[in-house]
């Protein structure tokens, strides 16, 4: 769950290369998922791998078109109407999202440092992205919708990941995106990248923050509970703030690295809530 927050973390750099030498937000999508599905898709026939079928191919499909593209178009259509600031915010609230989903659906109980964890890792989010700002009640509305179905997507992608396994749904995941969203820059027209520096950020973006992301993200779903996986993808904007810092020459604040600091003694709370657990289960057995 660390690498794939920290491969999403690198995601907001190269997008930031890839617009400054030309492309447009839509075709960065279109070739992020294009790549990346082909890329799955070889690995699946070279390695023999079975495509799922059934009901388990039917959930994953949607898990990429309503999922996935419902996630990002609420939160990019959400910034048209509210602050970038607290539409960052509130798209963090996923965790908090999450760990209700579990308890109502998955019948999962959260412990006291679980929820200790919780509270300190939104917190340090709120910090280090800088306390938010005013919106339309639309856009808050959108950027509260973006949260709720990405922490659907989670809960569902973790009983359906036990089933099929990771790299299957990861493959199948992309690759419904990537129909979704040829269909999408076809009607809208495309903007490649002007430079090779701009081609090999969206290179970057396909098998970095998305191959390599999606894939160590249900991999890690398989061994941890939907809430602990939320939790630690909160790592995310640390790694974010950390690359702007160093590859874009932004400037790092205090209340950056106070909210950052805040954001790992969490990811400490969790692998101790953890061991607690591994703990009792090993009591329960013996």
């Amino acid at each position: 769950m660390a690498v794939s927050a920290s491969a999403f973390g690198t995601m907001a750099i190269f997008a930031r290369l890839a617009y400054e030498a030309g492309a447009n937000p839509m075709t960065c999508l279109f070739l992020r998922f294009t790549i990346a599905g082909l890329v799955m898709a070889l690995a699946m026939v070279g390695k023999g791998i079975p495509f799922p079928k059934g009901r388990n191919l039917v959930v994953l499909i949607l898990m990429g078109t309503i999922g996935y593209v419902g996630q990002s178009f609420c939160y990019f259509t959400s910034l048209t109407m509210a602050s970038a600031g607290l539409v960052a915010i509130l798209l963090y609230l996923y965790p908090a999202f999450v760990t209700i989903l579990s308890s109502l659906i998955l019948k999962t109980r959260a412990s006291k440092l679980k929820i200790i964890a919780l509270c300190i890792s939104l917190l340090g989010t709120f910090i280090i992205l800088g306390g938010g700002g005013e919106g339309k009640p639309l856009g808050i509305l959108l950027a509260l919708i973006g949260p709720l179905i990405y922490a659907v997507y989670i809960i569902t992608g973790s009983k359906v990941v036990s089933r099929v396994g990771a790299f299957p749904s990861s493959a199948v995941i992309i690759l419904s995106a990537a129909a979704f969203y040829s269909g999408a820059v076809f009607f809208q027209g495309t903007g490649f990248p002007q430079t090779w520096t701009g081609w090999i950020s969206v290179v970057a973006i396909a098998l970095i923050c998305t191959v390599i992301a999606i894939v160590t993200f249900l991999e890690g779903l398989k061994r941890l509970d939907p809430a602990t996986a939320s939790i630690i993808s909160t790592l995310e904007p640390v790694v974010t703030v950390v690359l702007a810092v160093l590859v874009l020459g932004e400037g790092i604040t205090l209340t950056k690295i106070i909210g950052g600091t805040m954001i790992l003694f969490s990811l400490v709370l969790l692998t101790r809530a953890e061991k607690r657990a591994e703990v009792g289960q090993d009591i329960v057995q013996a």
